[in-house]
């Protein structure tokens, strides 16, 4: 879900320390600010309904799946 994926980027951001990974940290809390905002809760929340009614949603939510792929965690 949605704070699942705040935290791990939250977790990343505090690894992030070194003066070329400023900007990657700049980003991501630009990401972070996204997924806290009501638009963005609106849309991820019409995205799951729709999605559920036609069986295509998975035990891996859309905010934390794509902080998994960008951080190249694995999913399980």
């Amino acid at each position: 879900d949605t704070d699942r994926a705040l935290v791990l980027l939250e977790e990343y951001c505090k690894k992030l320390r070194k003066p070329e990974e400023q900007q990657l940290k700049k980003a991501i809390r630009k990401v972070m600010g996204i997924f806290k905002s009501s638009l963005f809760q609106a849309l991820l929340g019409s995205f799951t309904k729709k999605a559920t009614r036609h069986g295509s949603i998975s035990y891996l939510s859309l905010p934390a799946a794509v902080v998994y792929d960008v951080l190249g965690c694995p999913k399980d």
